[in-house]
């Protein structure tokens, strides 16, 4: 089954788009009016869904609170620069990689030096 993505508001725009246009099934925290929201209603939200989250938000890489295997996945994007550039730049490389369909139920963290997968 292809996987379904729920992208922070931290990302903006950009990440949803260039998520689309790959053909992944992508919704936007802030186009769906969730702007705001706290992270356990976001988190609630998502899993209801069935979404995995893809977040600057470290807090969800937290394996105490978040382990892999127990949730639909989650995917922190930790770029050395500020801006939205930098944080689609390390998506593509991890689209350019991956499969993300394979990172579901995962802890997934992505620096410009690599990519870390938790899994269960």
């Amino acid at each position: 089954m292809p996987i379904k993505l729920k992208v922070d508001e931290d990302l903006g725009k950009a990440v949803t788009q260039l998520l689309q246009a790959r053909g992944v099934s992508a919704e936007g925290v802030y186009e769906e009016g969730m702007s705001g929201w706290k992270d356990p209603d976001l988190w609630q939200v998502g899993q209801r869904e069935e979404r995995f989250l893809i977040t600057a938000d470290k807090g969800y890489a937290d394996l105490r609170k978040y382990p892999a295997g127990t949730h639909h996945g989650v995917m922190l994007l930790r770029p050395d620069q500020e801006g939205i550039r930098p944080m689609v730049e390390l998506l593509e490389k991890v689209l350019n990689q991956y499969d993300v369909s394979v990172l579901s139920g995962t802890v997934t963290v992505v620096i410009a030096r690599n990519i870390r997968i938790r899994r269960k």
